[in-house]
């Protein structure tokens, strides 16, 4: 019987057979590359007979002049993104919730949703012409208004509050879905009840609908803390520039710069470990809170 089930089951194992092997060479492969992070790695000398340097690394690592202002600059930004990711969306499944007219609420879920599919490398294409300094049509506006042009991907001023706000643009639709779904779990005869109370709008939003979607909350709030230390490469990376390095440049960006463009790829490797473990230790920490908090199980 089992040979007969494993059989029948064949083809879904076979479709998963792919992404298996992506996985395995793209994710788990590299793990054995950790080994450089401890040693004086030379390209000609290969992994298994370069030096051993035990923590050298991680001590130069830590004496990098830049070192602590890549780590606020990650936190920074990383934090931001994390509360208006989760601010943003609560407000517009609130406000969707409210829309008497399916059709409307549709297209605009869809409009919203649209730049989830769409990658940072477009994306940040799209952002370079919209906020030039010369010719994007924020700074036209802006000037509509007798304000001087201002360099949003060039100012160390602005340069956060572009990724920050890009990001929750990007990303705002899909949290939105989450959203809404758990509306539709509220029990309607609690509004019923709330309307022959004489509750307002604001009342039942208050009293009936928040603490309706606060375990779902609670649940995204606790699993994004695993993502205090990812800011974003992939649209930093497309954004940025050595202008704003001293408050666009994150981990991820610095270790691009150092084992890809510097070759020191010791030193890259042990900036990458060091990330990966606080990660770890910060996922494994958000996982008990949100069993804790929202009963979350993985299995």
């Amino acid at each position: 019987m089992r040979f007969a089930r494993t059989r029948r089951q064949l083809p879904l194992h076979l479709m998963v057979l792919p992404s298996a092997a992506l996985v395995l060479i793209f994710s788990y492969g590299p793990i054995m590359g950790l080994y450089i992070a401890f040693q004086k790695f030379s390209v000609v000398k290969g992994m298994f007979h370069s030096p051993w340097n035990g923590l050298d690394n991680f001590d130069y690592m830590f004496s990098l002049p830049d070192i602590w202002q890549v780590i606020r600059n990650t936190l920074l930004i990383a934090c931001l993104k994390i509360v208006a990711g989760l601010a943003v969306p609560i407000v517009v499944a609130l406000l969707l919730n409210e829309l008497g007219n399916r059709i409307f609420k549709r297209w605009i879920q869809t409009l919203i949703y649209l730049p989830h599919f769409l990658s940072w490398i477009i994306l940040g294409g799209v952002l370079i012409d919209v906020l030039s300094p010369t010719s994007g049509i924020v700074n036209q506006l802006l000037g509509a208004f007798g304000i001087e042009p201002i360099f949003f991907l060039g100012s160390v001023r602005w340069f956060p509050a572009v990724l920050v706000v890009s990001d929750v643009w990007k990303e705002f639709g899909f949290s939105t879905i989450v959203y809404l779904a758990a509306l539709t779990g509220i029990n309607p005869a609690l509004y019923e009840a709330a309307v022959i109370d004489g509750a307002s709008r604001w009342k039942q939003t208050l009293n009936i609908t928040l603490p309706g979607m606060l375990p779902v909350i609670v649940l995204l709030a606790t699993l994004s803390l695993g993502n205090v230390l990812n800011a974003g490469f992939d649209q930093i990376f497309n954004l940025y520039s050595p202008q704003v390095y001293e408050s666009g440049d994150v981990i991820d960006t610095l270790v691009y710069r150092l084992g890809l463009e510097q070759a020191q790829y010791s030193l890259a490797t042990a900036v990458g470990l060091l990330k990966s473990a606080v990660s770890v230790v910060l996922i494994s920490a958000s996982y008990a809170l949100a069993y804790r908090l929202a009963n979350y199980r993985i299995f």
